[in-house]
C-alpha cells in the first residue's frame, strides 16, 4: 500500500463578516465566492492550471446558491474551465468538512492541489429557505415517519438545543452574557490592533440594491464596539424561561472563505511554502435532539486519536453558535479559557452558516503565527447532531 501524503495548507482568505442587509447584501453569493477562489490563488502565486477541484460548503443550497455553487463560483472565478466542483453540505461543518475532502484527496494522491471553500448570503438565502420553501410548494418536510418514530416525533430544533444544554451545565443568562461580551471585546480588540489584516480578503462594498457607494469591505461589521452587559442583557429572550437570546448567539451573516491545499508534489507545483500541517481531522455523530452537544465527545475522541492531550493545544477555535456550546466544551474538556476564540467568535464576527469552517481555520492560522504557537484545534457543533474535529500544526 502506498503511503500516505501530507497534506499541507497553502494559503487562507476570508471575507469580512457581513451583516443582513448589510456591506455584501448586493453580492451573488457565486461572486462573492469566485473573489476567494482568485484571492487564494492570488496568495499563493499559484497558476490557476494546477488547482485540480474545489470543494465548497454551503448549507442553504437554494436560489443563488442552488445547482451546485462550488462549480459556478469555479465559473465565475479565474480558475480555468477544466477545474471541477462539489458543493458539500454538513450543515455548520460544511466547509470544514470541505477542507477534510481536500486534505483525503492529497493524501492519497488523488489530487496534489485543491481548495477547500465556503459561501453562505444569509440575507438573499435566508436561513431555513430549503425548508421552508419547500414545504411551502407541497414537497414534505425531511424528517421522516421512520425518524420521527425513533426520536418521538420530536422536531429538531438547534434553539432548543442550546436552552437543553444551558440547563444541562447549568449556565444562568448572566454567564452566557457575559461570554457574549467577551466574544465582542476580543474581536474589538483584535481588529482595532490589525489581527484580522492578513486573514481578510478586501471586496467591493456592494449594498443590498445592488449599488456600489465605494469603499471595500475589509472589517468585520457585527462587532459591537460599545458591547455591555447591560445592552446584551436587555434582548428579549428567544423563548419564556430561557436563557438564550439573539445577542448570546451567533449572528446572521453574509461571507465566503476558503483555504488551499497541497501535499509535497503540489507545493512544487505551486512553488509555495506551507503555513499549516493537517495533523488530525476527525467527525462524529451524537444525539440529534441535544444537537449541539457533539463537539465535546468528538475533540475528546480526537485527542486520543492523534495522541495528544488538551495541554498540548496552544490555540482552540470552538464556533460560538450560541454561548453555551463554548462554555460546555470548555467545562468538559477542562481546557483554558484564555485559549479559546482568542479574537472573539461568531456571536461578534458572525455564523456565515457553510462558510463558517475555512473562515475559522484562517483566523486560527492567523492567531497561531501571531501568537507564535505551534498547535491548533478547531471544532463546531453541526445541525444533526454532528461535530469534525481538526487539528492543525503551524510551520
Amino acid at each position: 500500500m502506498t503511503p500516505l501524503s501530507t497534506a499541507y495548507i497553502v494559503a487562507a482568505a476570508r471575507t469580512g463578516g457581513g451583516r443582513r442587509n448589510g456591506r455584501l447584501a448586493g453580492w451573488h453569493p457565486v461572486d462573492l465566492a469566485a473573489q476567494v477562489l482568485n484571492g487564494l490563488l492570488d496568495r499563493a502565486g499559484a497558476d490557476p492550471e494546477v488547482v485540480e477541484d474545489v470543494y465548497m460548503g454551503c448549507v442553504s443550497q437554494v436560489g443563488e446558491q442552488a445547482v451546485n455553487v462550488a462549480r459556478n463560483a469555479v465559473l465565475a472565478s479565474r480558475l480555468p474551465e477544466s477545474v471541477p466542483g462539489t458543493s458539500i453540505d454538513r450543515q455548520c461543518g460544511s466547509s470544514q468538512q470541505a477542507l477534510h475532502f481536500a486534505a483525503q484527496a492529497v493524501m492519497c494522491g488523488v489530487n496534489d492541489v485543491v481548495i477547500a471553500a465556503g459561501v453562505e448570503s444569509m440575507t438573499r438565502v435566508p436561513m431555513f429557505s430549503t425548508v421552508g420553501l419547500a414545504q411551502k410548494a407541497g414537497m414534505g418536510h425531511y424528517q421522516s415517519p421512520l425518524i420521527n418514530q425513533r426520536y418521538d416525533n420530536f422536531q429538531f430544533t438547534q434553539f432548543a438545543g442550546a436552552e437543553m444544554i444551558a440547563r444541562k451545565y447549568g449556565f444562568t443568562r448572566e454567564q452566557l452574557d457575559r461570554y457574549a461580551l467577551q466574544s465582542h471585546q476580543r474581536a474589538a480588540a483584535a481588529a482595532q490592533a490589525g489581527r484580522f489584516r492578513d486573514e481578510i480578503l478586501p471586496v467591493a462594498i456592494r449594498l443590498a440594491d445592488g449599488t456600489e457607494p465605494g469603499g471595500l469591505h475589509d472589517s468585520d461589521e457585527g462587532i459591537r464596539w460599545d458591547a455591555s452587559l447591560e445592552g446584551i442583557g436587555s434582548v428579549k429572550l428567544l423563548q419564556e424561561g430561557g436563557v438564550i437570546s439573539a445577542a448570546n448567539a451567533s449572528q446572521v451573516c453574509d461571507g465566503a472563505s476558503g483555504v488551499l491545499v497541497a501535499n509535497e508534489a503540489g507545493l512544487k507545483k505551486l512553488g509555495a511554502k506551507p503555513l499549516a500541517r493537517i495533523h488530525h481531522m476527525s467527525v462524529l455523530g451524537h444525539d440529534p435532539v441535544v444537537m449541539l452537544e457533539a463537539p465535546l465527545p468528538a475533540t475528546q475522541r480526537a485527542l486520543q486519536k492523534a495522541g495528544m492531550k488538551i495541554g498540548d493545544i496552544d490555540l482552540y477555535e470552538v464556533n460560538e453558535a450560541f454561548a453555551p456550546v463554548p462554555l460546555a466544551w470548555l467545562r468538559a474538556l477542562d481546557a483554558d479559557p484564555e485559549r479559546i476564540n482568542v479574537n472573539g467568535g461568531a456571536i461578534a464576527l458572525g455564523h456565515p452558516l457553510g462558510a463558517s469552517g475555512t473562515k475559522l481555520m484562517a483566523t486560527l492560522l492567523s492567531a497561531l503565527a501571531q501568537r507564535g504557537k505551534r498547535w491548533g484545534l478547531q471544532t463546531m457543533c453541526e445541525g444533526g447532531g454532528m461535530a469534525n474535529v481538526t487539528i492543525v500544526e503551524r510551520l
